[in-house]
This record gives C-alpha cells, structure tokens and sequence, in this order.
C-alpha cells in the first residue's frame, strides 16, 4: 500500500498573503493541524501549521528571556522570532523547510519521515503540484478499514508453513518453536526468554490469514541459569527440568 492509495485528494490550502488569524481559523474549522501554502502558479511555497501559531503576540505566548540571554542568542536570531510572533501574514509565520511524498512512497517511507521530522501530515506531490495529502489521520484510518484478517479455507498444512516463516526471519525469534495446525486452531510448543518475546510470536501468529484461535503451550527458558519453567495456560510456573 502506497501513500496514493489513503492520501486525502481535497486540498485545503492558503496563500503567502492569508492572514494569519484566517489560517488559525481554517485549521479551526477543518480540524486539520496545518495548511499547505501555495503561491500563485501552484507552486508549494512552505507548511503553516498549529505549532507555528503557538507563540503569539495577541496571545500572550511570546517568548521572554533575561536580557544577558538575548545577547547569547544574537539579533539575526531575535528577528527572525519577532516577525513569527508578530507576522500578520502566513509567509511571516510559515515553515518553509517542507518535507514532501509522492503518491508512490511506501506508507513505511511516510511514517519514517514523519517520525523522524515530527510532523504530522505531509504535502503529496506529483510534477511539483500539489495532489493530496497524507496525515496521520490517513494512516488510522488505512488501519481501521483493514481490520481484522477474516478467515480463509487455506489449508492447516499452509497455515503452518506461513507461521514458521514468518518465525524464522525475526532476529528476537531465536528458540525453536513448535507449530500444529488443525482446523485453523494452532498450538504452539517450544521456547520463551521474555515476556515480550511471548507477545511477539503470538501477534506473528495471529496475523496469518487462517488463524481462528492460539493455544500457547509455550515454556519459559530462564536466560542466565538455563531451567525451563512450564508457565501453562493459567499462568502459573513449575520447574520442570534443568
């Protein structure tokens, strides 16, 4: 799945020129967290977002610091944050360092981006216009209209061999499972460090198409001193062997 398959196609956009206090009041009113800024020949200029119309002079949350600060910091810096406290127009205010996708960026390339900028949405781009955008709310709601995996007639013998692979290329996976299929009820045998590691193998499980229920037979191997411990399915833990 690509970023043009869950981007929103409406773009709701402003101009340098807009009024700052007109922007606050789309983003308001759309209940979006910011606003692609598109010049005159289409072009995507810069983001005006919530966090660039946080610290305002009509609100009171311009920043304030002792004068011997404002000195280390230095006036080219200082003026800059004057026009984006005081600006009235959007180009005053706005972001122009824009992170941008095109319709053919992987949603993992997406999230990774917005993870590592901290952004929330990004501009969709195709021939250097503006055709969409995708937002974290996109992403949820990819999430929402997969939902659950519904159950298939894939055979018990299919089932298997799709868990065990999908075991064997995880690095956390490093004890040897025992996985049987029946009727799409699978039982898993074998070995756990941690906790975590448990949860792991049963989302991996869960996840394969198929899959009606897990019945976890799983035993926990303690790491440092070698004994396995039978959790069982009531939770309680006996030793059962060196």
């Amino acid at each position: 799945m690509n970023v043009g398959d869950i981007m929103t196609q409406e773009v709701i956009s402003v101009r340098p020129d807009t009024d700052v206090v007109d922007a606050a009041k789309l983003i308001i009113t759309e209940r979006i967290s910011g606003l692609p800024v598109i010049n005159d020949a289409h072009v995507l200029v810069g983001m005006v977002t919530e966090g660039d119309l946080l610290r305002r002079i009509e609100t009171g949350t311009e920043k304030s610091r002792p004068h011997w600060l404002e000195f280390l910091i230095g006036a080219n810096a200082l003026a800059d944050e004057y026009v984006r406290t005081h600006g009235r127009k959007v180009a005053d205010v706005m972001t122009t360092d824009v992170e941008v996708a095109t319709e053919d960026m992987s949603l993992a390339n997406a999230v990774d981006l917005m993870e590592c900028r901290r952004i929330k949405r990004l501009p969709v781009l195709r021939a250097g216009r503006v055709v969409g955008i995708v937002a974290r709310a996109n992403l949820l709601r990819a999430l929402a209209a997969k939902g659950t995996k519904p159950a298939t007639q894939a055979a018990d013998t299919a089932i298997r061999q799709e868990i065990e692979k999908e075991l064997e290329k995880r690095a956390w996976n490093g004890r040897q499972n025992h996985v049987v299929v029946n009727d799409g009820v699978v039982d898993l045998w074998g070995f756990f460090t941690d906790e975590k590691h448990r949860k792991a193998i049963h989302v991996a499980v869960q996840n394969v198409s198929g899959v009606r229920q897990v019945r976890d037979h799983l035993m926990w191997l303690e790491p440092h001193i070698g004994v396995v411990l039978d959790t069982g399915l009531d939770g309680r833990r006996g030793i059962l062997r060196p």
